[in-house]
């Protein structure tokens, strides 16, 4: 009988061979398995902040959505019924056309060279009239619109924090309410304050523009539009660049220094609160290219639809021609209460809502305004 001794001599090289082999296939099994083990605990961990990351998605859409309703049902009507009274108030035509129409009745009151100077007077403040409506019913609407943007990028920002999103968020404060008002409020800045400018600017455009318009000039639709288009552009280039932006926030030095800082995350601000910050991130949308682009393409929708709106070639016999310019006029000067309707029932403002070029880009402002 062969002992285990002898057994041992004869096989020893074999019987290691095999205990190393089934030794290294325990160690690699114990090894697949920890690791085995590690990628699970590491895809609930992933599942975990995925799912996190879709509730934080999820309430990103619904910040999205409510600001849009605060926008269209409460910040907007505010902002353009305020804006209405004061386009009124700036640019009173009733003394005009009173003492055209007593002129009419009594044509002794008036001498031929007082008419004309009436009238002309009458026709580059009815252009103003318009064209501060159209301009400033346009860029407000979209100044808005940034400001609640921003507003609820800094709420979705809290809303985040509060579900641990820590991937998207920093240690920033919270914006209190009375920021928050103090923000939306100053949206009326534009009515308040930048209204003498604007309408000075704008009538300086309208003269210069219609000083070779005669009364007794045809203007049918492609006239109009050529003519409106032509005040808007030479508006838009008076003064220095962005010089327009003052019409809607303040001339803050402070805030346009910090507005202009790039790349200085060191620089201490004295009292720098966060509606300043608001203030600020406001400055610097408006202030782009890509905001400019908006402002353009929203103004020349709001045009094409304005014409539309006189009908100078909708049949009869101002087909071919038009109508003269001396009749036109009284229908210019009535444009601004439709331009400045109620926001619901404002087709001008809709046109501007439902236009993809705006809305792809407060989209994209929105998803990627910064975290902070």
């Amino acid at each position: 009988m062969i002992s285990l001794r002898e057994v041992w001599r004869r096989h020893r090289r074999k019987i290691l061979f095999g205990a190393g082999i089934l030794g290294s296939g325990y160690f690699l099994y114990k090894l697949y398995d920890s690791r085995k083990k590690q990628l699970l605990d590491l895809e609930e961990v992933l599942a975990g902040e995925r799912e996190n990351e879709e509730i934080v998605k999820a309430h990103m859409q619904t910040h999205f959505e409510n600001i849009q309703r605060i926008a269209n049902t409460t910040t907007m009507p505010h902002a353009m019924h305020y804006l209405s009274s004061r386009i009124v108030e700036e640019l009173d035509l009733t003394h005009l056309t009173e003492r055209l129409m007593r002129g009419k009745g009594q044509p002794n009151t008036l001498t031929s060279a007082e008419k004309l100077e009436l009238w002309d007077q009458l026709k580059i403040l009815s252009f103003t009239r318009m064209l501060v409506s159209v301009w400033a019913m346009t860029i407000l609407s979209l100044y808005i619109r940034v400001q609640v943007n921003i507003l609820g990028r800094h709420l979705y920002i809290d809303t985040a924090r509060g579900l641990g999103s820590s991937q998207l968020l920093d240690d920033a404060d919270l914006i209190d309410v009375e920021d928050q008002q103090k923000f939306l409020a100053s949206a009326d800045f534009l009515s308040s304050h930048g209204m003498p400018a604007l309408i000075y600017n704008m009538q300086a455009a309208a003269t210069e523009v219609l000083k070779g318009k005669q009364l007794r000039d045809f203007f049918d639709n492609a006239a109009l539009h050529e003519t409106i288009i032509q005040i808007l552009d030479t508006f838009m280039i008076m003064g220095s660049p962005h010089q327009w932006v003052g019409y809607l926030m303040p001339e803050d030095t402070r805030l346009y220094k910090i507005s202009n800082t790039s790349g200085n995350e060191d620089m201490i601000v004295p009292d720098f609160t966060k509606f300043d910050q608001l203030m600020v991130e406001a400055r610097t949308v408006i202030s782009s290219a890509e905001f400019v682009g908006v402002v353009n393409v929203s103004l020349k929708m709001v045009v094409r639809a304005l014409v539309e709106e006189f009908g100078l070639q909708a049949g009869g016999s101002t087909a071919a021609s038009g109508i003269p310019l001396a009749k036109l006029v009284p229908r210019v000067a009535q444009m601004g209460p439709l331009l400045l309707e109620e926001p619901s029932k404002n087709r001008f403002i809709q046109i501007i809502r439902d236009s993809p070029d705006v809305e792809l880009f407060f989209t994209l402002l929105y998803a990627n305004m910064p975290n902070s």
